[in-house]
């Protein structure tokens, strides 16, 4: 609820300073000594909090209004593949049944296009299903076509379903799915969302949304995706960002549907043609999360350590500083660039759009401040 913060900045001021009512009881200068927060953004920051903690009793009520309840990332109930991911929600807001010890343990995702043929209706539904008859839990995003499939097909095999909403907790979309999420929630299944209560749906808050299916889930299961399908983000994320399992189901080879599901197999991902090679594939996975090694199995060795402290270092008087005098947007990005990061990773980090940060980048490659290693960026001087 405070301009500025998302999920990778309140992450690191709560490293930083050491709890959440340390956070709230900080002050700006605390807040720009943090890594990646110049003194605009912290000013910004301590102007909005108190703002905003006056506005959570409020909150709670609504949420509390449509039947959810809030989880915080220390609950022991909080999902731990979603917590090991770089960026993953500090809460969440859940209407119905999300407990990973008793009830959703293994999960596995299936995503897809809106505007799906019957093939790949058939299809999510028929591995949905499967995987509902194996145990699994079937997560989606609760939109048209083959997510809305995978949620019926799981439901029609007796399991759960768990549905992360791109709007906040309060909203129905698409609107013709009220009746399927109350099913959802009446069978054990769940409705998720990390937004403030009343956001209503909006184009940029998808990418993020699919950080937590992908997150949630032991591997990602593509069907029917177009060459500009946002499932090709989920399974970019899962793949690079979350170390998951990507697997595709091939359609018909001049068929449009399927030319982003095909280019994904073309790339390495596992083309699967029934529920069982899904199973086979994610067996060692949950292996290693049912022995508690799956965060080893997943890690980045190039991620900073959750140890690492957080807080710039205090520069010497006498070393120059090599960022120069730039504008705080600027600067963050330069810092965060320390090590290579993607775009979407940057825009995540400073919690803005990624066409803002894209165009922020051109000029900097234009300066020779930074240049292109593959799809992420690195800082040159």
């Amino acid at each position: 609820m405070v301009p500025g913060l998302g999920p990778v900045r309140i992450s690191n001021l709560i490293r930083a300073i050491g709890s959440a009512t340390g956070v709230l009881n900080a002050t700006a200068s605390q807040f720009a000594r943090v890594k990646g927060i110049g003194s605009t953004t912290a000013t910004n920051i301590a102007e909005h909090l108190h703002v905003a903690v006056g506005r959570v009793d409020e909150e709670l009520e609504k949420i509390a209004k449509v039947g959810a309840h809030v989880m915080s990332i220390g609950d022991p109930h909080y999902p731990p593949m979603l917590a090991m991911i770089p960026s993953a929600p500090p809460i969440l807001m859940i209407r119905g049944r999300f407990d990973h010890i008793t009830h959703n343990k293994y999960t596995v995702s299936i995503v897809g296009s809106r505007s799906c043929s019957v093939y790949g209706s058939e299809q999510a539904s028929r591995f949905a299903g499967a995987f509902a008859n194996a145990g699994l839990t079937v997560v989606s995003g609760g939109a048209r076509g083959i997510d809305t499939a995978a949620h019926r097909g799981a439901l029609g095999a007796g399991g759960t379903t768990v549905v992360v909403l791109g709007c906040g907790i309060g909203q129905v979309y698409p609107p013709e799915n009220a009746a399927l999420f109350d099913e959802i929630v009446q069978s054990g299944g769940a409705i998720m969302s990390e937004l403030p209560v009343d956001t209503i749906p909006d184009a940029k808050n998808f990418p993020s949304r699919n950080r937590i299916i992908s997150g949630l889930s032991l591997g990602v299961v593509v069907i029917e995706a177009g060459l500009k399908s946002g499932s090709l983000i989920t399974a970019r994320q899962a793949i690079e960002d979350h170390g998951r399992e990507v697997m595709g189901v091939p359609g018909r080879v001049d068929s449009p549907a399927s030319a982003g599901t095909h280019q994904l197999l073309k790339s390495g991902a596992h083309l699967v043609t029934a529920p069982s090679d899904v199973i086979s594939i994610l067996e060692r996975d949950a292996f290693h999360l049912y022995t508690g090694s799956h965060a080893a199995k997943t890690a980045d060795p190039t991620r900073a350590t959750s140890d690492e402290p957080l807080f710039e270092s205090r520069p010497k008087p006498q070393a120059p500083d090599p960022i120069g005098d730039v504008d705080d947007d600027t600067r963050a990005i330069l810092v965060a660039l320390a090590e290579p990061r993607t775009g979407d990773e940057l825009a995540e980090i400073m919690a803005t759009d990624t066409g803002a940060i894209r165009a922020k980048l051109t000029m900097l490659e234009i300066q020779g401040r930074v240049r292109r290693v593959g799809n992420r960026f690195e800082r040159v001087r």
